[in-house]
């Protein structure tokens, strides 16, 4: 393992420009520096929370390079923690990293392609009719044990996600759907177990194939409705966001919610999108 002196050092090259709360703050004065910093970071909070996620990430990966990769070498560990020092340097590195993976991933679907045969994953889940009714007539269920296990996580935790409990949670045996005027955010425990931003591109390329983005047609009775638009759900730290625009939203909308997007979409979306051996078609559109 990586020694402490090398974790410290690490930490301090990475995180060295980012705003840091004065010693001595009470705890009411430490949530509102936290606050403040927030809005007067560049970007806002979701630029703060995304360099952060970032910025973790890469902390990861440069403890276990020096553990077991090239950064075993004391000289190549110098030069890349005054890299990681610098705004220029830490984009360098992640770009490398992410070539890396691209490289990785490819073989291996190369190799999986000659294991296995091309088979469609089930759907990840069977929601239940009464569940589905439920969500239909906007009875929320509250928050159950699987929102509190989501919560209760250190990655959770760190993004500050759910700091205040939200109003309308509906919680189902496969997951919950945290509910915001015209906003409706889907959590999946397979995915926030195995870590939520491997999972924010595989959703949406399962959305873009399951509703029929430059593909096939939705299913049937899923014509999309209109104004609905879907996200990644980086700012929400979920599977994926659906908004529609505050005058479309209706008991229609709803419905299609309910009884096409829940009840027969999700789970083939999930099915697809939690199966890491599965290679989406080619001719979906670019995510990121």
């Amino acid at each position: 393992m990586a020694s402490d002196q090398d974790t410290v050092r690490v930490l301090r090259a990475i995180f060295n420009d980012m705003p840091r709360a004065p010693q001595g703050l009470t705890g009411e004065q430490t949530v509102s520096w936290i606050r403040d910093t927030l809005r007067s970071y560049a970007g806002g909070e979701m630029a703060y929370m995304i360099e952060n996620i970032t910025r973790n990430a890469m902390l990861d990966i440069v403890l276990r390079l020096r553990e077991d990769g090239y950064l075993k070498d004391d000289a190549a560990f110098e030069n890349t923690l005054g890299q990681l020092a610098t705004p220029a340097g830490r984009q360098t590195f992640m770009d490398w990293c992410i070539q890396a993976q691209k490289s990785v991933d490819a073989t291996a679907r190369l190799l999986n392609r000659a294991k296995r045969s091309v088979t469609e994953p089930a759907p990840a889940f069977a929601p239940s009719l009464s569940d589905v009714r439920r969500f239909v007539a906007g009875e929320p269920s509250g928050p159950g044990p699987l929102f509190h296990e989501y919560v209760a996580r250190e990655d959770v935790q760190g993004v500050g996600v759910f700091e205040q409990a939200p109003e309308r949670v509906h919680e189902f045996d496969w997951g919950f759907v945290v509910e915001e005027p015209a906003a409706w955010h889907v959590y999946l425990p397979q995915a926030w177990r195995q870590g939520t931003v491997a999972y924010f591109e595989r959703f949406l390329l399962a959305w873009y194939q399951e509703a029929g983005t430059g593909m096939d047609a939705p299913p049937e009775g899923g014509n999309l409705p209109e104004g609905l638009m879907v996200e990644p759900g980086i700012g929400s730290f979920s599977c994926l966001t659906l908004i529609a625009p505050p005058e479309a939203v209706s008991p229609a909308l709803r419905r299609w919610l309910g009884e096409v997007f829940i009840a027969q979409m999700l789970p083939t979306m999930a099915g697809r999108a939690l199966d890491d051996d599965y290679d989406f078609p080619l001719g979906l559109p670019a995510v990121f």
